[in-house]
Formats: C-alpha cells, structure tokens, sequence
C-alpha cells in the first residue's frame, strides 16, 4: 500500500544534528545567540513511542539500504505514564530530505495493566479508521518502546522550528508476550537536535546553520535503538 505525495506547501525540510549530551549548554546557548530570535513557544515534555514493524523488519531493512522513499509507524503519546496512554498513531512518511505524515487520534487509553501486546494492538486497530487498520495490519509487530525529553523552539517569524531531545530510554519488545517497561537497553548518552522547515525557508536556514557548533547527521531513533539492542 503506497502513500500518496501531498502538496509542496505540506512537506517539510528537516535537518538532525547529533552531539554528545556534554553539549547541551553549548547548543542551548548558540539557539539564544541567533538573529533569527528563537524563543520556547511552550514547556519541554517527555515523548514516548512504540515503534511497529513487519515480522522481517521491512522499515528497517529499507532504512539500513538507504531506500530513498520510506515509512515507519509508531504509536506517540506525552507525559511520564508507564504505558501507552491516549495518543496518535502516525505513519511517518521520507522522500529523500522531505518528511511528512498521516496521523490517526485514538482517544482512550489503548494500555491497562495486566494487557498482553496483542490486546493492546486490538485495542489501537478497533479505535482507528479503516486506512490507520490497514498500516497497522501491515506493521503488526511493536518491535521497541523509546521515551526521552523534548524541548522545542521557534523562530520569531515562525518558519523555522526546532527540538532538542535528550534522556532517551530504549526498550525491547520483540520477544515480549507483555509490554516491557522495566528492562532498558543500552544507548549513548546523546542528544539530537533537529530543524523542520518549508522548502520556502530553505535559504534562511542555510545562512543559519553556517557557524552551528556540531556536525549534521544521518540519524534514526529507530535505527540506533535497534542497533543497541541487537548489538549492544
């Protein structure tokens, strides 16, 4: 099932950054000394995710070859809950640099305590439309659960935005019956900085990033969890 392109003026341009979290300071500081005025429009918040793959790890198989078109889903929601509260589930959709996404809205809380994984998938697949069903039958596998802090700036003109995401936790979910949230895998403590943009603000972003402190980055929380896990 492929996904269809949306309009130019719904792509967005983004750009990672990875560092040491040794770094933060120094990143935070080079964000307040910008012309271009960042400011916090809101409060940092802890994000989680589960991540869904096919029983062959097609997403990550395509993301390891550099496949230039690719998708993922995974199940978003915010806070410090142990499991998957109320939230979104989102296919996230790349075409080379641009990045877009379908979002489907589940309203009460897929996860209670005592739920197996496939009594919590059932549970998402029955609150979403027939199109969020069928990505999900696609992806059944919740494969890793990740949570780390987020905070988020923007410009004064409100084209360019930015996150900073550190304290990241990773957890293993492949060979779970019942959702693991106690037993975290082994990661590198780094932080990601990462900029989204329209193609209209491409050269203001250019002129930007000229002098920023770290280096730009290939980089996939997905990608790096399963490495950890599988390797570390």
């Amino acid at each position: 099932m492929s996904a269809t392109l949306p309009d130019t003026q719904d792509l967005r341009h983004e750009i990672k950054f990875v560092t040491y979290a040794s770094e933060r300071a120094r990143i935070l500081n080079w964000l307040q000394l910008q012309p271009a005025c960042f400011s916090v429009p809101y409060p940092p918040r802890h994000i989680n995710n589960v991540y869904f793959d096919t029983f062959d790890y097609r997403a990550y198989a395509e993301n390891l070859a550099g496949i230039s078109q690719r998708k993922k889903l995974r199940y978003r929601w915010y806070g410090e809950g142990v499991g998957p509260d109320r939230g979104v589930m989102e296919l996230k959709l790349k075409r080379n640099h641009f990045g877009w996404k379908q979002r489907f809205a589940i309203n009460e809380p897929p996860w209670q305590a005592g739920l197996s994984w496939r009594e919590v998938v059932e549970a998402m697949r029955a609150a979403m439309p027939m199109l969020g069903q069928l990505w999900l039958d696609q992806n059944p596998l919740p494969v890793l659960l990740n949570r780390y802090r987020r905070e988020y700036f923007v410009t004064a003109n409100d084209q360019i935005r930015a996150t900073l995401d550190s304290d990241q936790r990773i957890f293993d979910q492949r060979r779970n019956t019942y959702p693991n949230f106690e037993t975290a895998g082994i990661t590198e403590d780094t932080i990601v900085l990462e900029f989204k943009f329209p193609i209209t603000a491409r050269k203001s972003v250019e002129q930007l990033l000229k002098h920023i402190p770290i280096r730009i980055g290939r980089h996939s929380k997905y990608m790096n969890a399963m490495r950890a896990l599988s390797f570390g």
